[in-house]
């Protein structure tokens, strides 16, 4: 099974309709769950949001966390993951920012992203961040990402739960 096939099976199993904030990967999350049958139950939207103002005006991301951070780093991808669920009936959003390459950029090395996985139980909202670096193509580095997304839902989403039980 693909990873997406592992994916919506998770969601399906676990009752999550999923949202994403995607800027490098540019959809490919999105894409590549939309391929798995039955799926379309369980996507419920999906921003592409690669200029900074976009970050703004669609999904709350703050300029001060922008110009504190930059655009590629864990904070921001926390606020577009929480922008993303904020205005949705989802209960979990992948956000992902990062730089495909082949150029550095503003002293960060290509094929790094930053990644968050929100979710929202009956015990409120969990948050959780991290940043990698993938080697390859900028084609290979989306699809790493992207991958990398998917396969970290369920740890992530088991996380959320151990940490909001009562």
């Amino acid at each position: 099974m693909s990873t997406a096939d592992l994916t919506v099976a998770y969601l399906r199993e676990h009752a999550l309709r999923l949202t994403t904030a995607e800027s490098c990967t540019a959809g490919k999350i999105v894409t590549l769950l939309s391929e798995v049958e039955g799926s379309g139950e369980l996507i419920e939207s999906g921003y592409v949001v690669y200029s900074p103002e976009a970050k703004q005006r669609l999904l709350n991301v703050s300029p001060n966390t922008i110009e504190t951070f930059n655009l590629t780093s864990c904070e921001v991808a926390q606020e577009m993951a929480l922008g993303a669920l904020r205005d949705s009936p989802a209960n979990v959003a992948l956000a992902t920012t990062g730089i495909l390459g082949p150029d550095d950029n503003d002293g960060i090395p290509a094929g790094t992203i930053c990644f968050a996985w929100a979710f929202q139980t009956d015990q409120g909202q969990s948050v959780f961040t991290h940043e990698l670096r993938f080697l390859g193509t900028r084609c290979e580095v989306q699809m790493l990402a992207a991958e990398h997304a998917l396969k970290s839902l369920s740890h992530f989403h088991q996380r959320a739960l151990a940490r909001r039980a009562p």
